[in-house]
């Protein structure tokens, strides 16, 4: 019986569809015992009922908002845009693998420098064109023009040639290899739209049609008769609100105005679990939380001052007090357990202070009091963090004096200024984009602004290599280096909690991005 509940938990959380649930169910010759374990989350025990309207309220609007992806810069318009209104050439499924979406499929050259990407026929935009070669090769080339306001700029400058070879077939050339290409392709930003077409009108070939739009306030589309994933878009109609404030938010699920919410408040989200109305989601995927030093700058550029730091930290208090236990103690690297290439067998730094005093004795640098900046902006208990991370280093005689800063500006004056900060990363769903982004040298977020040659080496080298086991291998050596002598202490990883109507339905949670991937409008349904 222990085991039928362990799995009726992780059906509850998404961690495990219906199907597989069932199917452990009968291996435990348990089936008939389930029954009543699913009564307390009937959510999920019909199967998906077509129409209705899937209200969502949802933080991360503007007024300076727009749809054209390119654009894209907070929450709402990622998942109305890329969940609700247009497609990649790839997705990230619920196991986080790379799969077709308006690609059939692809291949590449043995040095992983060459992609070819065969292209999905009779996918239509929502205006009854067929998506061609010469729409992704528009759509695509956008971000790379000279001059780009993109957001994807950076990650398409690898590109250095885009051919058609045939109607539905596209190369991909790139400056060195990439084995996880695939994955760059399915980047939010990167939404295929039509040829020579104004991106900022919203038509692409998603499983809704845009009928409204009011930057920062609303957003509203309607079913896509067309759509060519016939086991998906289940409404008839998809509303987003924005609502900022968490409690804004949570009323208007509890009085039934919504049917989803994001991020719920970690102080409450035990009374929105008391409801027998209401669902609570919990995705642990990739976001992490750190305090960014500075190892070009004294006395960052110590690694005993760096060591000394991060064995002055307990990290199983800071996810029980911060996080309220939702997310997992993180291991001063910023790869957590939901990516593929997680090194599981790297030993897990605990908090001792009498290591930390050994090291900053050996930093000779025991009166020195660091100064660490942070602010609710960085991420939401990020000042607490701060105050209960001076309190632990106090024990092994380290001196830290938080300084609180104004929460505007906070990305602008403190993080890459500062030479200690709390810093929030969405983390990425590969290694390479994450050590790419934030650790490699001369990135524009390294952070830390670290630079290691044989790290930087490792970085390159495992890019392009396509044998699975020397990559896995090459990533755990770059966790450990980064662990052992990278300038961020890596605490904790935060968990992603959502909320809905026990009349939504949603499979397995997709932990790449909020809200199922940002695919919910697209994924869930309503029970019938």
């Amino acid at each position: 019986m222990e085991d039928l509940k362990a799995a009726v938990k992780l059906y509850q959380q998404g961690g495990i569809s219906r199907r597989e649930f069932i199917k452990r169910a009968c291996a435990l010759g348990l089936a008939a015992a389930a029954s009543p374990l699913l009564n307390p989350f009937p959510a999920q025990a019909a199967g998906p009922k077509r129409g209705g309207r899937l209200r969502i309220g949802i933080t991360g609007g503007s007024t300076t908002d727009s749809l054209d992806p390119a654009l894209i810069t907070d929450l709402m318009m990622q998942v109305f845009l890329y969940g609700a209104v247009g497609n990649s050439l790839v997705e990230i499924d619920a196991d986080g693998q790379a799969v077709p979406e308006l690609a059939e499929s692809w291949e590449s050259t043995q040095d992983a420098k060459k992609w070819i990407f065969k292209l999905r026929r009779g996918a239509e935009l929502h205006n009854g064109k067929t998506i061609d070669a010469d729409d992704v090769i528009f759509s695509i080339n956008r971000h790379r023009a000279k001059g780009s306001k993109s957001a994807a700029k950076a990650i398409v400058k690898a590109i250095t040639k885009i051919n058609k070879v045939d109607k539905f077939t596209v190369s991909f050339e790139l400056k060195s290899g990439n084995a996880d290409f695939p994955y760059i392709l399915s980047d939010y930003h990167l939404i295929i739209g039509a040829k020579d077409s104004d991106f900022g009108k919203g038509v692409f070939s998603g499983a809704y049609v845009v009928k409204d739009f009011e930057p920062g306030v609303r957003a509203f589309a309607t079913k896509n008769p067309n759509y060519f994933k016939t086991d998906r878009g289940w409404f008839d109609e998809v509303e987003f609100f924005c609502i900022n404030d968490v409690n804004a938010r949570t009323n208007a699920l509890k009085t039934g105005q919504i049917d989803v919410m994001n991020r719920c408040e970690l102080k409450t989200v035990h009374l929105l679990k008391r409801s027998r109305n209401l669902q609570v989601m919990r995705q642990d995927g990739f976001k992490h939380f750190t305090f960014a030093m500075r190892t070009d700058k004294a006395p960052y550029d110590n690694n005993e001052v760096r060591m000394a730091l991060k064995y002055a930290i307990d990290r199983e208090q800071m996810v029980k007090t911060i996080l309220r236990g939702y997310g997992t103690v993180g291991n001063d690297h910023p790869i957590s357990p939901a990516n593929r290439y997680f090194a599981k067998n790297l030993p897990q730094r605990r908090y001792d202070p009498d290591k930390a005093r050994h090291h900053l004795k050996k930093a000779g640098l025991k009166d020195m009091k660091f100064k660490l900046h942070t602010a609710e902006a960085a991420y939401v208990g990020a000042v607490d963090a701060g105050v209960l991370y001076r309190e632990q280093a106090a024990k092994a005689g380290i001196q830290i004096d938080v300084i609180r800063e104004p929460n505007d500006g906070y990305w602008n004056n403190v993080w890459l200024k500062k030479s200690w900060c709390a810093v929030f990363w969405g983390g990425r769903p590969t290694e390479d984009m994450m050590f790419s982004t934030g650790y490699a040298k001369g990135a524009a977020w390294n952070d830390t602004f670290w630079d290691h040659k044989r790290f930087n080496k490792l970085l390159l080298d495992a890019r392009s290599e396509l044998d699975d086991k020397k990559r896995r291998s090459m990533y755990a050596q770059m966790q450990k280096l980064v662990r052992d002598e990278g300038g961020a202490v890596v605490p904790m990883f935060s968990a992603d909690l959502s909320a809905a109507s026990k009349k939504v339905g949603h499979d397995k949670l997709a932990v790449n991005w909020e809200l199922d991937g940002f695919r919910a409008p697209e994924r869930w349904w309503f029970n019938s």
